[in-house]
C-alpha cells in the first residue's frame, strides 16, 4: 500500500508521463500500459500521457500506441510495466527520463528504477494495475476495465496458472460488477486466429520431439514459417495451447529472428522450475513460463539438454516421494 501511495504521488507530480513495457509485447504488457494510460487520463484530466513501444498487429484492437522523442523523455516520469530487467525495456530513451517506476509481477532480476513495485504472487501486471486503481480510488472506465480483464485472462491462461489466487477472482468480480463489461465477448478478440496458425499448430503437434524425461521441443525454421504464411512470433504465441499433455513436463519452441540474427526460445512447464535455466541463456521469466534469446544453434541445443536434465531431476524427486 505504501508503495502504491509513492507511485500515486509521483503520478500527481508529473505533467508528462510515459508508460512502457518489455520488447515483443504480449497481451498483459499491452493491456496494462494502455489501461494505466486510461486510468491516469480519467483521474487527472490535464496530463500528457504516452503509451510507447513497438506494436503488434494481433493486439491492434486494444488501442493505439504513441511516439515520443528525447525532449519528451527528459521532462517525463517513466512507468515501466511487466519488465524485470533493463535490457528488455522497449524504449530508446531509458537513460533520459527524470524519474522511473517499475510495476512488475516477475521474479526480481535487477533494480533499475527509483521506485520498484514487484509482486511475484500477482497473476499479471494487469492485476497489479487493477489493485492499484482500486486502492488509490482511480476512475476505472469501461474501456480500461476491458483492457485489464483481457490482460489478466491472457496471463493466467483463462485462470489456470499457479499465480491465479483468491485475490485475482475478488478483483475480477469487483471489476465486472462495477463496470458491467460484456466480458464473454472479450474472449473472441483475444483468442481468434487465422486458419494458417491453426494449421501451423497441427504441424507442431505432429513434429514435436519428445525425450524419455518428458521434454518436448521443436525448432521451427524459416521454411516452415514461409510454408504456413505466418510470422516468426506465431509459434511462441500458441505455446500455451500445448498444456495438459500427459507425457510432457516441459515444452520448448525455437524460432529464428532473422532481422536480429538470434534464436528466440519460448518455454513452459507443468512442474519443473525452468526460469533458472532460461537465465543462463540471456532470458528469464516465471518459474513455469520463461523465454530466452541466444545467438547460436549450439546454445539452443545446450539449453534443451539443460531442460531435459531438469525434467529428469523432477521425475526423480517425484519417484522418491512416492
Amino acid at each position: 500500500m505504501n508503495t502504491y501511495k509513492s507511485i500515486y504521488k509521483q503520478i500527481k507530480k508529473y505533467d508528462s508521463i510515459v508508460i512502457g513495457r518489455h520488447l515483443r509485447v504480449d497481451p498483459d504488457a499491452m493491456a496494462s500500459e494502455l489501461a494505466l494510460k486510461e486510468l491516469i487520463l480519467n483521474t487527472f484530466k490535464n496530463k500528457k500521457v504516452y503509451a510507447i513501444g513497438l506494436s503488434a498487429s494481433r493486439f491492434k484492437y486494444m488501442g493505439d500506441l504513441d511516439k515520443i522523442d528525447e525532449d519528451i523523455a527528459k521532462k517525463s516520469l517513466f512507468i515501466i510495466l511487466d519488465t524485470p530487467d533493463v535490457k528488455r525495456v522497449d524504449s530508446d530513451y531509458i537513460d533520459e527520463f527524470k524519474y522511473k517506476i517499475k510495476i512488475d509481477h516477475h521474479p526480481f532480476v535487477e533494480k533499475f528504477c527509483d521506485i520498484e513495485c514487484i509482486n511475484e504472487n500477482a497473476s499479471s501486471t494487469c492485476e497489479m494495475i487493477l489493485d492499484f486503481a482500486y486502492k488509490m480510488k482511480m476512475n476505472i472506465s469501461r474501456k480500461c476495465a476491458e483492457l485489464l480483464f483481457t490482460g489478466i485472462v491472457s496471463d493466467t491462461n483463462r485462470f489456470t496458472t499457479i499465480n491465479t489466487s483468491f485475490k485475482t477472482f475478488d478483483l475480477i468480480h469487483k471489476l465486472i460488477k462495477d463496470t458491467n463489461i460484456d466480458f464473454t465477448s472479450l474472449y473472441d478478440k483475444l483468442y481468434a486466429r487465422p486458419i494458417k496458425e491453426v494449421r501451423l499448430q497441427g504441424y507442431i503437434s505432429q513434429n514435436l520431439e519428445l525425450t524419455d524425461n518428458g521434454l518436448a521441443y521443436i525448432k521451427v525454421d524459416d521454411d516452415v514459417i514461409n510454408q504456413f504464411g505466418v510470422d516468426s512470433a506465431s509459434p511462441g504465441n500458441m505455446i500455451n495451447n500445448f498444456n495438459y499433455i500427459n507425457e510432457i513436463l516441459v515444452w520448448v519452441f525455437v524460432t529464428k529472428d532473422v532481422k536480429n540474427d538470434i534464436y528466440r526460445i519460448t518455454m513452459r512447464s507443468r512442474g519443473p522450475v525452468i526460469n533458472e535455466v532460461a537465465s543462463k541463456y540471456n532470458g528469464g521469466g516465471h518459474v513455469r513460463a520463461s523465454g530466452a534469446r541466444v545467438k547460436t544453434m549450439e546454445e539452443v541445443d545446450n539449453l534443451i539438454k539443460d531442460l531435459d536434465m531438469v525434467c529428469k531431476d523432477f521425475r526423480g524427486d517425484i519417484d522418491e516421494n512416492k
